[in-house]
């Protein structure tokens, strides 16, 4: 009974001693990692109209709108600590948060690429936040940005 007792109980140690050595010797592919974005710029017509630092949280410039009206595309670059556009994987895409609808729109012409055009409803102020998404999840949030309707 002893024999039975105490291989039965060795059994799973051993079995959760190797699990734990395969899993610290699993090497990490250098190519897996993606880049992390320290900003975003917004980009209309090869101007950037507004850029966010992340470090501070905090956006300079916005954008505006007229009622009824489209504006230019904006392409959203997520960007590194130098304000350099950074190259993102195939399985990101991005999503913008739109805070009051009714004043204003933002349109892709495919979810998730990276930029689209405000659609201006009403006259008012907005704000639009951007997400970096990775799979069900955000890698990177903007606090919002100014949008004018006029």
């Amino acid at each position: 009974m002893k024999k039975w007792i105490s291989r039965n109980l060795m059994m799973p140690a051993t079995v959760l001693a190797v699990a734990a050595a395969a899993c610290s010797e699993t090497p990490v592919d250098p190519d897996d990692d993606h880049a992390e974005p320290e900003g975003v710029n917004l980009v209309m017509s090869g101007s950037v109209v507004a850029s966010y630092d992340g470090d501070e949280q905090a956006w300079t410039g916005g954008l505006e709108v007229d009622v009824g009206a489209s504006s230019s595309y904006i392409t959203v670059q997520f960007v590194d600590h130098d304000g350099d556009p950074l190259e993102l994987d195939d399985d990101l895409h991005l999503e913008v948060d739109v805070q009051n609808e009714s004043i204003a729109a933002f349109t892709q012409g495919t979810s998730g690429e990276f930029g689209g055009n405000l659609e201006g409803r009403e006259a008012g102020q907005t704000g639009l936040s951007f997400k970096l998404m990775h799979g069900d999840h955000a890698d990177f949030i903007t606090t919002p940005v100014t949008a004018d309707v006029h």
